[in-house]
């Protein structure tokens, strides 16, 4: 089997009891989550299952087709470029478990950020670039800026976005000077700096963040939440709600409820498109009008996909939220609803 971090010969008996798999998160985040009252239902990110390695998926680290254009850097949709700048992670989430056991060699650990920065400029449709792999502030703050060396230089990139979970498992990372300065440094480029957040619990969201957040905002870094929905972790309106409502109140704004992708080893975390339709409802109930800024989406390899309804015809409606065909963003489309169906492909066109 091939890990991350070289390739080991284990059998199955051996996966489900050996520590290879066992307790990849931060002390931070194992003490926050045992004390935050809802180890119940997050024991499930961080405790291994013998469902891990009989679920269904292919072991890819994407979750998607290919779209890589040069080493390192995604071209999926016209505005954003994702620069895949590392292959790690500060713990290993039990619904990501892709990122651990690969099929192939990733084009993570080696990304040309020279080749990457010469190709975004010369597409000016791209106003933004998401660092992400990974986990970006998994990098020293030198090589962030080495990063920023070649990015900030041009000109029709509006922001840099940096997708983390980094703010959950190890907040104290946001308080070095350095950081700061560097988030300074985009400000000063006359771009926006943006951090994408990925609370999937409220019992994720620690005084320290909060406190670093908050304390990040006051520089003019502007701060996102995507959440992924999972089977026995957060498949509840009320929690969800309570999530993203949190969320709100510290300046974090929630945008995206992804869909779980059938990947081997964390399909078993997937909920049905007719439980997430009902979440869903059950959220946007629970929430004031100001409150309701987050899509349900699928990030499917055509495209990213909002789920809209299940209609009374038996049909479930979508629309493409992002797609390389301009001509589909905002069309509205149906399948026919099958039964237990998480996923675009188990619903046959027609």
């Amino acid at each position: 089997m091939k890990f991350i971090e070289g390739t080991r010969v284990v059998t199955d008996d051996e996966l489900q009891v050996n520590n290879i798999t066992r307790y990849h998160v931060t002390k931070f985040y194992r003490e926050q989550i045992t004390k935050s009252g809802y180890y119940e239902q997050l024991k499930h990110v961080v405790e291994p299952s013998v469902e891990e390695f009989e679920s269904p998926g292919s072991l890819d680290t994407s979750g998607e087709h290919d779209n890589t254009v040069v080493p390192g850097l995604q071209h999926k949709y016209a505005q954003t470029g994702l620069l895949l700048v590392t292959d790690r992670c500060a713990s290993y989430c039990r619904y990501c478990f892709r990122k651990r056991i690969v099929g192939k060699d990733s084009d993570e650990i080696a990304p040309d950020i020279a080749a990457a920065a010469q190709y975004i400029g010369s597409h000016s449709e791209m106003n933004n670039v998401l660092l992400s792999g990974g986990d970006p502030f998994m990098l020293s703050t030198t090589k962030l800026n080495s990063i920023l060396n070649h990015l900030l230089p041009i000109t029709h990139l509006e922001s840099i976005r940096f997708g983390t979970k980094m703010v959950a498992y190890q907040p104290k990372r946001f308080e070095e000077s350095a950081l700061k300065a560097l988030f300074q440094r985009i400000h000063d480029a006359g771009k926006t700096a943006i951090i994408v957040t990925h609370f999937d619990h409220i019992g994720e969201i620690s005084a320290d963040a909060e406190y670093n957040i908050r304390a990040l905002r006051a520089l003019g870094v502007q701060f996102l939440n995507q959440s992924v929905l999972l089977a026995k972790v957060n498949d509840d309106p009320k929690i969800l709600a309570a999530t993203f409502a949190k969320c709100h109140q510290i300046g974090v704004r929630p945008y995206y409820l992804f869909q779980g992708r059938p990947v081997k080893g964390a399909s078993h975390f997937q909920v049905s498109l007719r439980r997430g339709i009902d979440i869903t409802r059950g959220i946007n109930q629970r929430l004031s009008g100001i409150q309701k800024t987050f899509k349900y989406i699928m990030s499917h390899y055509t495209g990213k996909i909002e789920i809209l309804d299940l209609g009374d015809d038996g049909r479930m409606y979508m629309r493409y939220h992002q797609n390389k065909s301009p001509e589909k963003i905002g069309k509205i489309f149906s399948r026919p609803h099958v039964e237990a169906a998480c996923w675009l492909d188990d619903l046959s066109e027609g």
